[in-house]
C-alpha cells in the first residue's frame, strides 16, 4: 500500500474523495471534469468497476461515445449481469446510430431487470 501511495503521491482516501467529487460533477453537468477525476482513480485502481461505470456515464454525457462504449464493455466483462450497464451501452449504441446492437443490450437489460424503462426500450413486441 505504501508503495502505491509513494508512486502516485495520493492516498486511497484521496481516490474516494475524487470519486465522490466526480459524482457531484456529473450531477452538476460537468462530465469532462468528472472524467478528469476518474482518470486518476482508475489509474490507481484499474479493477474498480464502480469508477469505470461512473466514467462511462461521464463519457456518455460528454458525447464521447467510443470511450463510453469501451468503459461500459469493460464493466460488462466483469459484471455480465449488470442491467444498468447493458441499458447504458444500448443507449450509447443507439446514439451512435447502431440500432441492432442497441436492441440486443436493451433486451438483455430488460431480461435482467424488469424495470419499466428497460422493458419499454427492449421493444419485445416488435
Amino acid at each position: 500500500m505504501a508503495e502505491r501511495r509513494a508512486s502516485s503521491g495520493r492516498s486511497p482516501e484521496t481516490h474516494v474523495i475524487d470519486y465522490r467529487a466526480a459524482e457531484r460533477l456529473l450531477d452538476a453537468r460537468d462530465p469532462r471534469g468528472a472524467v478528469q477525476l476518474l482518470d486518476r482513480v482508475i489509474a490507481a485502481h484499474p479493477e474498480n468497476t464502480a469508477a469505470r461505470l461512473l466514467r462511462a456515464r461521464a463519457f456518455f454525457a460528454a458525447a464521447q461515445l467510443r470511450p463510453a462504449e469501451l468503459e461500459f464493455t469493460i464493466v460488462l466483462e466483469r459484471e455480465p449481469d449488470n442491467a444498468f450497464a447493458h441499458f447504458a451501452l444500448a443507449r450509447t449504441y443507439e446514439r451512435a446510430g447502431r440500432p441492432e446492437q442497441a436492441v440486443r443490450h436493451f433486451r438483455l437489460a430488460a431480461a435482467l431487470d424488469p424495470n419499466p424503462e428497460y422493458l419499454a426500450a427492449a421493444r419485445f413486441e416488435d
